[in-house]
């Protein structure tokens, strides 16, 4: 691996202890980015000229697992989340939050929702996994795509770990991860109507650890972070790493682009021996700058 662009970051941006640091996005409004906490339940903003001494959280009786911006609204108001039985809008105001639509009319106990994005349609695919109450993951989630009215469409099956969802500078390639056979897959996206096709398996990675989130850069590339790796991959278009970013802590669980610097979440990491480096940084937010900016997102289409 002599040849990978390498970057190192040994010191954390904020130490939040977040037990499931998930879902970075950067909120322009605001100059903030906004992750969640999933097992915790919480949405953190944190400005990125301030940081942690202006950490705001919002406290939900209801997992968030991802956000998204909404079409012409302002996201300090009004934003979209992922939760465990389907998508909802939140209140930024008053903490509330209304059901948008659910992944079954009788929602599955066992089951909550996980990471997911808008497409460039406004429609929001989100995927759903094993509870954590239910102990290891079973191959019982799957793929949805919501499309902002209460239609949505079961797009895979047989899920254990579904994760992130990202395009192509084109449009043309969708991407998503499944997360415990450890592929990213590629579909052809159709750009006039939203339809994927053609699923192959675009990157198989071979570590120990499994891949979690990514965002795509403007040159086509994919930034994943790896859970259990201590680190971020660099895959170029054509599915070779190319580079890689190591951290302090174990448990990297998805990347953001604010510029060119990546903001990267991590989960707690009790694993590892106590007053170890990964164990205290668990849970904790970095960032580095990797010369490259990143693809903006999508707003979903209320």
């Amino acid at each position: 691996m002599a040849d990978l662009q390498e970057w190192k970051v040994d010191e954390p941006w904020l130490e939040t202890k977040c037990l499931l640091g998930e879902g970075p996005f950067f909120e322009k409004e605001s100059d903030s980015v906004r992750f969640v906490d999933i097992k915790n339940k919480r949405i953190h903003i944190a400005p990125l000229s301030e940081g942690l001494s202006a950490l705001q959280t919002i406290q939900l009786d209801v997992y968030a697992t991802v956000t998204s911006n909404i079409s012409g609204v302002d996201p300090r108001d009004r934003i979209l989340i992922g939760t465990k039985a389907g998508l909802a809008v939140l209140d930024r105001k008053t903490g509330s939050y209304e059901m948008l639509s659910q992944f079954s009319e009788t929602p599955n106990e066992r089951l909550r929702g996980n990471d997911g994005a808008s497409d460039p349609h406004g429609r929001f695919w989100l995927g759903s996994m094993t509870d954590f109450p239910y102990g290891e993951c079973k191959p019982e989630g799957s793929l949805y795509r919501f499309d902002g009215k209460d239609g949505k469409e079961e797009v895979l099956q047989g899920l254990i770990i579904p994760n992130s969802l990202g395009w192509s500078p084109d449009k043309k390639t969708m991407y998503f991860t499944h997360s415990t056979p450890q592929q990213v897959l590629a579909f052809d996206y159709d750009t006039d109507t939203g339809a994927v096709t053609n699923q192959r398996v675009f990157y198989q990675h071979q570590g120990s650890g499994d891949p979690d989130g990514f965002r795509v850069d403007v040159d086509g590339n994919i930034w994943h972070a790896v859970y259990g790796e201590s680190r971020v991959l660099k895959i170029s278009p054509e599915g070779k790493l190319v580079g890689q970013v190591t951290l302090p802590t174990r448990n990297i669980t998805c990347v953001e682009f604010v510029g060119t610097e990546l903001i990267i979440t991590t989960a707690s990491d009790d694993d590892s021996p106590d007053g170890s480096k990964s164990k205290a940084l668990g849970g904790a937010v970095f960032r580095v700058d990797v010369g490259v900016k990143g693809l903006e997102p999508f707003d979903f289409r209320l």
